[in-house]
């Protein structure tokens, strides 16, 4: 492939991993990680409401990595309240798989910072050198593809099995039960799952560029070492 052509490669591809800095960055100063409904069992219960009768005891949530606001329905109108993880719910939930998320959550960020200026690099400096050439570009791209696989996975299991909209919705809660009626991840949890599609597209990028990937050539080496080995 004729260098120009690389270099525009490599330029929408540092632009697009540029784009995920500012994606997850954005991504982790929202509150729209997670949206829903909490049901207060115990009103509830105590007039027997069933059909329309239950919509006045049911509040919604919303919250993300470092906040959120619920609010809350037990049959005398809605009841908000906002919260922040640090410090106020730190006895309530998973608090190192909390601090596990928003780590690699920093990670993925840093990674794709990095991605960025190998990608640049690649387009306008000496592409050919180790680590600054094909061994860089794929290295960075697929860390990025696992710590975005990470941080859905780590979140996920944060959310349904630690259960952790309960926990916020029962936090400081002395008379009232309330369970979580629906639940579903929101925008801001799908735009980590675009980042991991965007950083492999970059790797299908690269690969059209013409180069190949690392192990490829590994095994190219084993195969002719082994030829000539065999003939001295």
């Amino acid at each position: 492939m004729p260098n120009r052509q690389k270099k525009i490669i490599f330029s929408v591809a540092g632009v697009l991993s540029f784009a995920c800095v500012l994606v997850v960055a954005a991504a982790m100063g929202t509150q729209f990680w997670v949206q829903g409904n909490v049901l207060c069992t115990t009103g509830a219960q105590l007039v027997n409401a069933t059909g329309q009768e239950l919509d006045k005891f049911v509040g919604r949530f919303n919250y993300g990595l470092f906040q959120g606001q619920t609010v809350k329905q037990c049959g005398l109108g809605g009841r908000p309240f906002r919260f922040s993880f640090f410090p106020n719910l730190v006895e309530v939930i998973p608090a190192s798989l909390h601090v596990t998320v928003l780590f690699f959550c920093g990670v993925l960020i840093l990674f794709s910072s990095v991605a960025t200026g190998f990608f640049m690099y690649n387009a306008f400096g000496s592409p050919y050198e180790t680590l600054h050439g094909p061994l860089g570009l794929y290295f960075w791209n697929f860390i990025c593809c696992f710590c975005s696989c990470l941080v859905m996975i780590l979140f996920a299991s944060e959310v349904k099995l630690h259960r952790l909209s309960d926990s916020i919705a029962n936090f400081k809660e002395g008379t009232f039960v309330y369970k979580t009626y629906t639940e579903h991840f929101d925008h801001s949890f799908w735009l980590i799952f675009l980042t991991f599609l965007v950083h492999g597209l970059n790797i299908l990028l690269i690969r059209v560029a013409g180069i190949q990937f690392p192990f490829q050539k590994a095994k190219e080496l084993d195969v002719n070492t082994g030829a000539a080995d065999l003939m001295y």
